[in-house]
């Protein structure tokens, strides 16, 4: 059950990084919340099964920590991927003879 807790947590935290972080033009609304949601769980499980307890305060820790850490990188690194793609497919289209 905290499992489902700590993703939604982790959804939010990346939803509202979404509206935190700038050049949020040039991803989809659910991005950051889908990254962050993965992210915590990932973490979560991998926690669990090396020993850590649902109840402790670390495990929570770790897990939101890897929902802000992810929603950040995923912002701060695709929209320049993302400009650099789109100005290379535009210089290709407009130089394509018809």
């Amino acid at each position: 059950m905290e499992l489902l807790f700590v993703t939604v947590i982790g959804a939010g935290i990346g939803l509202a990084l979404r509206y935190l972080l700038p050049q949020r033009d040039t991803y989809g609304i659910l991005l950051l919340p889908a990254v962050s949601a993965a992210a915590t769980a990932a973490v979560w499980v991998a926690l669990v099964w090396v020993g850590w307890t649902f109840d402790g305060t670390w495990i929570w820790v770790a897990s939101l920590g890897a929902a802000i850490l992810a929603a950040v990188l995923t912002a701060v690194l695709l929209p320049r991927r993302r400009r650099e793609f789109d100005a290379s497919l535009f210089a290709r289209l407009a130089n394509a003879k018809a």
